[in-house]
């Protein structure tokens, strides 16, 4: 398994082929989350959501059981905050997702990312910051893949429009995205930005 899959692809099913609405199990957000909270990663989540590429839009979502129905929380840029809940799992409950367009392009996206980034970063936070990522997703590639599984090239930085990147005393002008390779983050001594950053994710190559 490509290891870019894991964190910026369609992970819990290949692709969404029914017509509005659509439901998927629980579980399968349940063992990615779980995967993660039985680890060492206080400075990472994972972010599940649905790109709106392709006209994918979401008018509302649910988790249901047989017994209950539970409001989803749905951001903006179509993140869906789902509970980690060992009743829902025992429960089978279902994400249910009401779209707005045809789904049969569509899918479900999940991606590793800084809990809380910052405007200031030390060498030894961004290290840190970075191991975490590299490990959690050498741990969801799974056994014996995770063993031959490539680094992390480095973090994948993502701002809301145009910001100043500061890398030591070397000033950039970047434009939505800025990359950080795991060997600037090795020799830098601070890094800091005009703004914080949207998201701050794994930089996987093939």
């Amino acid at each position: 398994m490509k290891k870019g899959l894991l964190f910026s692809c369609l992970v819990l099913a290949t692709s969404v082929v029914q017509a509005t609405p659509i439901s998927l199990e629980y579980q399968g957000f349940y063992q990615r989350m779980k995967q993660m909270n039985k680890g060492n990663y206080s400075l990472i989540d994972i972010a599940f959501s649905v790109p709106k590429a392709n006209g994918c839009l979401i008018e509302q979502g649910s988790i249901t059981t047989e017994k209950r129905n539970y409001p989803l929380t749905i951001s903006a840029d179509q993140r869906l905050y789902i509970p980690f809940d060992e009743t829902l799992k025992s429960e089978r409950a279902l994400i249910n997702l009401q779209m707005k367009n045809d789904v049969t392009r569509c899918g479900v996206a999940m991606q590793i990312r800084a809990k809380s980034p910052s405007e200031h970063y030390s060498q030894p936070a961004l290290n840190e910051l970075a191991t975490q990522m590299n490990e959690l997703l050498k741990q969801m590639q799974g056994f014996p893949m995770k063993y031959f599984a490539n680094d992390i090239a480095g973090l994948s930085i993502e701002f809301a429009g145009e910001a100043k990147v500061t890398l030591d005393d070397k000033v950039e002008t970047v434009n939505g995205n800025y990359r950080l390779s795991s060997d600037a983050i090795a020799s830098l001594e601070s890094l800091s930005f005009s703004e914080v950053p949207k998201v701050i994710s794994p930089w996987v190559t093939e």
